[in-house]
């Protein structure tokens, strides 16, 4: 359901997807994917629907044939997805949210390790935060909750006191399992939402009333 403005959420910490929710990386990961796809015979529509959201490992494991040196295969792509960040960008508004929220009350939980995530964070001029959760430091990746719950302790907040922004399902999985309220950025494809989940188009809709009993205040606006 599409968060109506005037609604106003407090939460104790934010913890934020990456890709697709304070960074538009999509292009540039479905051009070097599309082509790895093409030249392995690798149906590029069935990877497609499944590839946004999860750690490269998993997904090279999910999609590589029988026979391919799944190690390979994951260095050739993860080597081009950190040299390929022309093109990647901020999410809109997202440089001004996290300007005005305080910096000890927000984090990134993504699937990217720690050298892709400071990449493309760079390419989209975002500082990354010093508590940042990245996909090497995890045992599970998402939808398993453990990253989500690992944002909350860094944050010392109990996760049903933290506010998760995430854009896909695994992620919306995740956040939802680890026990957050989860508001997911929408974008251009609100169908593609459970609807149980709370959306925003982009991250415009969102202003930092302050500080109150030590939680963040933000209105929909």
């Amino acid at each position: 359901m599409r968060l109506e403005s005037g609604t106003v959420i407090e939460a104790r910490a934010l913890l934020f997807d990456m890709d697709g929710t304070l960074i538009d990386s999509r292009v540039v990961v479905e051009k070097i994917w599309k082509r790895w796809c093409d030249e392995n015979g690798i149906d590029w529509h069935a990877v497609l629907p499944r590839l946004h959201g999860v750690r490269m490992m998993d997904s090279v494991k999910m999609f590589a044939k029988p026979g391919m040196d799944v190690d390979a295969v994951f260095q050739r792509l993860y080597r081009e997805e950190v040299e390929e960040v022309d093109g990647i960008v901020q999410i809109p508004g997202a440089h001004a949210l996290l300007a005005a929220l305080p910096p000890e009350a927000w984090t990134i939980v993504t699937s990217a390790d720690t050298v892709l995530a400071k990449a493309r964070l760079g390419a989209a001029g975002i500082v990354p935060p010093p508590l940042m959760v990245t996909g090497e430091i995890v045992t599970n990746g998402k939808p398993d909750p453990e990253g989500y719950l690992l944002g909350a302790k860094r944050m010392h907040a109990d996760p049903k006191d933290t506010l998760v922004f995430e854009d896909a399902k695994a992620g919306i999985d995740a956040g939802l399992a680890a026990g957050a309220r989860v508001i997911a950025i929408a974008g251009d494809h609100p169908e593609e939402i459970p609807g149980n989940v709370e959306w925003i188009t982009d991250l415009t809709a969102l202003r930092v009333e302050g500080v109150v009993g030590g939680k963040v205040r933000l209105l929909v606006v």
